[in-house]
């Protein structure tokens, strides 16, 4: 596994009431909504990511305003077109 190392003043964690643990946490699970949202990783990559299980992660794509489907109308279009 490759460790990201990243500075912040130190004011931050009382500014955000939180742990760096929990900083950490929440940049994680922020950046797997993120992926999954730009379609850059799968439900399941990004549930691993942000260290969830895949339904707990689905929980956090809903609260976050995030769709929990990928795919387009045209993509499924396609789809039943193939029968």
């Amino acid at each position: 596994m490759t460790r990201v190392q990243v500075e912040f003043d130190s004011d931050i964690f009382s500014t955000l009431r939180r742990s760096p643990q929990e900083v950490a946490r929440e940049m994680r699970l922020a950046a797997a909504v993120i992926w999954y949202a730009q379609g850059r990783v799968s439900q399941s990559r990004a549930a691993e990511l942000a260290g969830v299980s895949r339904a707990e992660f689905l929980d956090l794509l809903s609260e976050s305003g995030v769709s929990t489907c990928q795919e387009t109308l045209e993509d499924l279009d396609e789809v039943l077109a193939r029968g």
